[in-house]
């Protein structure tokens, strides 16, 4: 329900004022009025109506951007090779691969036979038009699955080892609740059950004979795991693991080698693996390694394969003496069960620098003394390989060990790693108790930020090591690699149509002295002789510092009175939670920005995982602010050293990166010309308080737990975005201006993870005439947390959030 605004925003139009209606949440001894909790009715007429009247006032300010929005629109389309296939991958019996076609939403993934058994060379496969290739066969055509829907997701595929029986999962409403299906690929049939309301994902025993999958509890929580006897009434089906933690999410898969299914329960903070032999199905999971409160763990199996025979091994990855993980491979002919952490070979651990002392263990002198130490600081660990030696923010993410190869994956000096050594090798340092001498894979991106990782390995007898890189301004790779003769062969580089040269783009990641004296990096990415600034600036990861200004209180009219429009525009985003890394990736879309000669930056703050442990710990919980300030500064410091200009910055995120983008809307209005705030964690303190609502107490080690502890409820009271809206008079006060950036929010209807009310709410309270704020909202009515599916709608969606962006910049064409 909406009532008249005597308020008009900067297009002469009045945007919806909703009904404001007593309601008080009390907590901790504290009294919030809230006049917007009615919203929480999401099938009532009024914020059905309240939800049209919102889009309906959207669609009239951006009809105005309509021709922009078109051409944004052609520019990514022209740009993409949209009949396209991926290399294939090969599967057991089969070489995988998706293709693309143009004109149609999503992809087909289809497969081939291998030729033989030691055919480890991906055919070639013509991408567009033609024959196709003798024996194709069409595992799944999103595109005809996805008929009749608005929205449509794969929750996951899985195969049996043979590849006639495939169990999926899909969702049409973008609930993340899914229905999984057994279908028989060799006569394309559905078996007749549906197993409804699953959690994505799920996992075929190798035989064909079982589905094991995982339901959601009422908190959208996947909380158990159910086992499914193919061809039989779904009604039979049996619960065999529940975890009662409210904290913990259950997960299960088939393990690497196909001997083990796999149960892992997880929270924030917390892991716990349990295994059941593919062999007994019906038997009881039982844990590998007890959980510990604090303690994460993962845990694979492999051979050494030898001629006097094999040693078989696990790979234990843990924190329970090391926050930044190490990895301990364990002899299984001399180790019996129970296992314990700790014990084995450490083959590679991560610095200790500035994190908090070990939840699982007893802290000792050397835990204590190195978390007052910078982060920066770098690692020297005399048992560590080589190539683990004097980086800074060492953490090990992960080892895989395949028959021919074993690969380490790690994050060092602010990106991710990769390395890898034949295994003959990695069995003779393994047996001879001295380091593992892993090799570093470097990209072939000199003056570049790099993301690498494993991809497409699924094989244990792969002789050759499948990775990709990516970077902000080159488009992605799929390489080869053999460490036996150090032969590294590019498979595929990902194709941008049209006159795209990476060459006429530029990038560097610099450090932002913030106000408590960390150091934060942020890249900047720009497209060449367009940022005057930035003409002749070194590139690539630099040690270059600049500091965030002393002053920070300037109005809005002060700090844009101090530039001559020579500095750039710049669009400004960031995330800064849950230790996720917002590490360097390609963006068509992107280009559309960087060629009208925007700036574009990811300061990488605090409560991300770049520098490891240390600098997610430094950014939650009651370190959150730290998330907020960081950004703010990286902002105000690259405008007042003349590389942007605050009339002409927007600022992006989306989830908890939606939450930073209300804090600092709060905290630092002048600093910003515009935000966009996609799906936007606004509400917190009322979200988190409430234990009923959807993954609330699964939050509490993020955030806090304000409903149990005072001073958690006071310290989240400072930055909820919704209930720190400020109207134009206090903001005067405060910062010496009324302004307060444009805002542009979007958020869906069926969203699980941050409810629809949240960002309802936000926006009626900053439509208030006495907020004097110009913000608009497009809210999708068929759509979850990842927004509208199709890759052209997903096209239409971005053109139409950067045309407002654009605009918030003053560049409509």
């Amino acid at each position: 329900m909406t009532v008249d605004n005597g308020w008009t925003d900067v297009a002469g139009l009045k945007p919806p004022e909703a009904v404001k209606e007593p309601s008080r949440r009390r907590a901790q001894g504290d009294t919030f009025s809230d006049p917007y909790e009615w919203m929480r009715d999401k099938e009532s007429d009024r914020v059905q109506e309240y939800v049209a009247a919102q889009n309906a006032y959207c669609e009239q300010r951006m009809a105005g951007l309509k021709t922009l929005r078109g051409t944004l629109f052609e520019e990514i389309r022209s740009r993409v090779q949209q009949t396209d296939m991926s290399v294939p991958t090969r599967m057991n019996g089969y070489w995988y691969y998706t293709r693309t076609q143009e004109g149609k939403q999503y992809g087909i993934q289809c497969r081939v036979p291998i030729r033989g058994a030691d055919d480890w060379d991906p055919p070639t496969i013509a991408a567009a038009g033609g024959d196709r290739p003798v024996g194709e066969e069409i595992v799944f055509d999103c595109n005809e699955e996805a008929e009749g829907h608005q929205f449509f997701s794969i929750g996951g595929m899985d195969m049996s080892h043979d590849g006639r029986l495939m169990a999926y999962s899909v969702d049409v409403t973008g609930n993340e609740r899914y229905d999984l299906r057994i279908r028989d690929l060799e006569t394309g049939e559905d078996f007749p059950e549906t197993i409804h309301e699953v959690a994505g994902g799920g996992c075929i025993t190798p035989d064909g004979k079982w589905v094991f999958y995982t339901k959601v509890d009422a908190a959208w929580r996947p909380y158990c795991v159910w086992r499914h006897r193919v061809g039989t009434s779904a009604d039979d089906d049996v619960q065999v693991y529940h975890d009662p933690d409210e904290r913990f999410w259950v997960g299960v898969g088939i393990s690497f080698d196909e001997q083990q299914i796999i149960v892992e329960s997880g929270s924030k903070t917390t892991s716990e693996v349990l295994m059941l032999s593919v062999d007994d199905p019906e038997g009881e999971f039982k844990p590998f390694i007890e959980r510990t409160e604090g303690v994460e763990y993962d845990v694979s199996f492999a051979e050494f394969e030898d001629e006097a025979g094999n040693i078989p091994v696990a790979l234990v990855i843990h924190n329970v003496s090391n926050p930044n993980f190490e990895i301990d491979v364990i002899d299984m002919r001399t180790h019996q069960p129970p296992y314990t952490l700790g014990e084995g070979v450490c083959v590679a651990q991560g610095s200790l620098a500035g994190c908090e002392p070990p939840h699982g263990g007893r802290p000792t002198p050397q835990t204590r003394a190195t978390r007052y130490q910078s982060i920066s600081t770098l690692s020297d660990i005399p048992d560590n390989p080589e190539i683990l030696q004097g980086v800074q923010g060492l953490r090990i993410e992960g080892i895989a060990m395949y028959r021919h190869f074993v690969a380490l994956s790690y994050r060092a000096d602010s990106l991710p790693q990769l390395a890898v050594m034949p295994k003959r090798a990695a069995k003779e340092d393994f047996l001879a108790g001295r380091p593992w001498g892993f090799g570093g894979i470097v990209p072939r991106v000199d003056g570049k930020l790099y993301s690498i990782g494993m991809s497409g390995n699924p094989s244990y007898d792969a002789p050759r090591m499948r990775y990709t890189t990516v970077s902000y301004t080159q488009p992605g790779e799929l390489h080869e690699y053999d460490p036996e003769t150090d032969t590294d062969v590019l498979l595929k580089r990902a194709t941008v149509l049209g006159d795209f040269d990476p060459a006429d783009y530029a990038e560097k990641r610099m450090w932002v002295r913030v106000r408590d004296g960390e150091h934060v990096p942020v890249s900047l990415v720009w497209r060449r002789g367009l940022i005057p600034a930035l003409e002749g600036a070194r590139e690539g990861l630099t040690d270059e510092v600049i500091e965030v200004p002393r002053e920070l209180t300037l109005s809005y009219e002060d700090m844009s009175a101090r530039y001559d429009r020579r500095e750039a525009p710049m669009f400004i985003t960031g995330y800064g939670a849950y230790e996720i890394s917002s590490d360097p990736s390609f963006s068509v879309p992107r280009l559309s920005l960087l060629d009208r000669g925007v700036l574009y930056a990811v300061p990488h703050v605090r409560g991300g995982g770049e520098l490891g442990r240390g600098w997610y710990e430094q950014g939650r919980k009651l370190n959150k602010m730290n998330t907020f300030i960081d950004f703010i500064d990286v902002t105000a410091a690259l405008q007042r050293n003349g590389i942007a200009d605050p009339k002409r910055t927007v600022a992006n995120g989306g989830s908890a990166g939606g939450l930073l983008m209300g804090a600092v809307a709060n905290m630092a209005p002048q600093l910003y010309a515009g935000i966009e705030a996609d799906v936007p964690f606004v509400d917190a303190l009322t979200s988190i308080l409430d234990t009923s609502l959807p993954l609330t107490v699964t939050e509490w080690d993020e955030w806090g737990d304000p409903l149990h502890n005072a001073e958690v409820y006071r310290y989240m009271k400072q930055y909820s975005p919704y209930e720190n809206v400020q109207d134009a008079d206090e903001r005067e006060r405060e910062y010496g201006t009324r302004h307060f950036p444009a805002m542009f929010i979007t958020t869906s209807m069926n969203d699980t993870r941050v409810l629809y009310v949240e960002p309802l709410k936000w926006i009626a309270r900053l439509q208030e005439p006495d907020a004097e704020v110009d913000a608009v909202a497009k809210i999708e009515v068929e759509a979850g947390h990842g927004g509208v599916t199709g890759r052209y709608k997903r096209w239409q969606e971005i053109s139409y959030e950067n045309a407002w962006c654009l605009s918030a910049m003053g560049i409509e064409e």
